[in-house]
């Protein structure tokens, strides 16, 4: 399948600034939920959460993989701009 580059450069740049927004917003949710479960977390402790018994929480669980989907959405979008399928 070949993906076009799209005609609107406005609408993908308004797509990634608002993606952008929701990845800082959904990835202070995450570090702060951690750090409910375990006070002084780091975000790069989050990034190896089976070190932390703790974070085997599916609210945590849910949050963190919202913050992925977001990222993937945002590595997409990029792609795209780039001209890549």
């Amino acid at each position: 399948m070949t993906v076009h580059k799209t005609g609107h450069p406005q609408t993908l740049a308004g797509a990634l600034a608002v993606l952008t927004q929701m990845e800082e917003l959904q990835g202070r949710k995450v570090i702060e939920l951690a750090r409910r479960l375990k006070p002084g977390l780091t975000s790069d402790d989050i990034k190896n959460p089976h070190d932390f018994p703790e974070l085997d929480d599916p609210d945590w669980h849910y949050a963190d993989g919202l913050l992925t989907g977001i990222q993937s959405a945002i590595a997409a979008l990029r792609a795209l701009d780039r001209g890549e399928s």
